[in-house]
């Protein structure tokens, strides 16, 4: 036997040596069973309700913008002031309020002495109809500059913001910002499946972490007739009688809204588990013997317990409830108890 030949069979022995502790290793592991306990999925029928999470605003807000630029004369009211409806919030200055006024007068007194002379046949039907032209534009005029002259609050509500002072020019950035309070609305995007089922008129409890013990009534006003393509989720708009004002908008809230009875399948909380990295969620099932994990989605909770959303799971499917933790995709079972 050659020196080579020799090196070539010492270098099998070693490499022989080394890999069939390990295979055997990896056969021990393979045929070992884990310890588990089952029990068989099964639909519970639930009281359906949707949790979303959402931010109040106002029902109505007015920023306080008059269509004639010019000095500030006066605002009557500060942040945080509660001013009824037809209030007056800001005078502007007066100046082309005034000239319009003896204007639209002066037209007046002319219109009046036109009418004796159209009468009498004294003047032309052209003369009349460009006077009385006249006379009604500056009429208009007039209106449009007592109202943007005098600005009044189109709803009752509570000021929350004042971006002026008292003499300074206003160019353009709202004087005011007037927010109605007394009720309250909120933007829910519910998933596309439930369309069908929500309605204009529907009621809806909203809950604050800033009154724990307190839920606020509130009544689904408007389901938006689109659904968003990326989300695919649709708005609904919910209005909430805020006659107290205990909420305020800018608050965070939860909504809850009922949906009625449905059937679904409840497991052990514990029973699902989250993959590292990830925020999916899965469970275990024995499969004759073999572990199976299932992603699942996860549905409403219901204190210890949690409705799951699969295509891969049954009613009956055998769920494994204890000893899940040490699991892996494959491997063998050893069921010392069926619930």
């Amino acid at each position: 036997m050659n020196i080579r030949h020799f090196a070539t069979l010492a270098f099998a022995a070693v490499l022989f040596a080394g890999c069939g502790p390990k295979q055997a290793q990896q056969e021990v592991a393979s045929d070992r069973e884990e310890i588990v306990e089952t029990s068989p999925l099964a639909k519970k029928t639930i009281s359906r309700v949707l949790d979303f999470s959402t931010t109040l605003q106002g029902y109505q807000t007015m920023n306080v913008s008059p269509s004639v630029t010019g000095k500030i004369e006066h605002i009557y009211v500060e942040v945080g002031s509660s001013v009824s409806q037809g209030a007056t919030l800001v005078r502007m200055d007066q100046n082309q309020l005034n000239n319009t006024k003896l204007t639209y007068a002066n037209l007046g007194v002319e219109m009046d002495r036109m009418e004796a002379l159209h009468e009498s046949g004294a003047v032309s039907q052209q003369s009349y109809d460009q006077l009385k032209l006249s006379y009604e534009q500056t009429k208009e005029t007039l209106a449009f500059l007592e109202k943007n002259t005098f600005v009044k609050a189109q709803f009752g509500g509570v000021i929350t913001a004042k971006n002026y002072e008292d003499g300074e020019l206003y160019s353009g950035q709202p004087i005011l910002v007037l927010t109605q309070i007394a009720t309250l609305k909120a933007l829910m995007s519910v998933p596309e499946s439930y369309y069908p089922n929500v309605k204009a008129g529907m009621k809806v409890t909203v809950l604050s972490d800033v009154y724990p013990d307190t839920e606020f009534p509130a009544t689904i006003e408007t389901v938006y007739p689109t659904v968003d393509a990326a989300s695919h989720t649709f708005q609904v708009k919910v209005r909430i009688p805020n006659g107290n004002c205990k909420l305020r908008p800018g608050m965070y809230v939860h909504t809850k809204l009922a949906m009625g009875m449905e059937e679904a399948i409840i497991v052990p909380y514990q029973a699902v588990q989250k993959l590292t990295g990830s925020n999916d969620r899965f469970i275990y099932l024995d499969d004759n013997g073999i572990a199976k994990r299932v992603f699942v989605t996860l549905g409403q909770r219901f204190d210890q317990d949690i409705e799951i959303v699969s295509d891969e799971i049954e009613e009956g499917d055998r769920l494994v409830t204890v000893g899940q933790a040490k699991l892996v995709d494959g491997c063998k079972l050893k069921v010392v108890k069926e619930n």
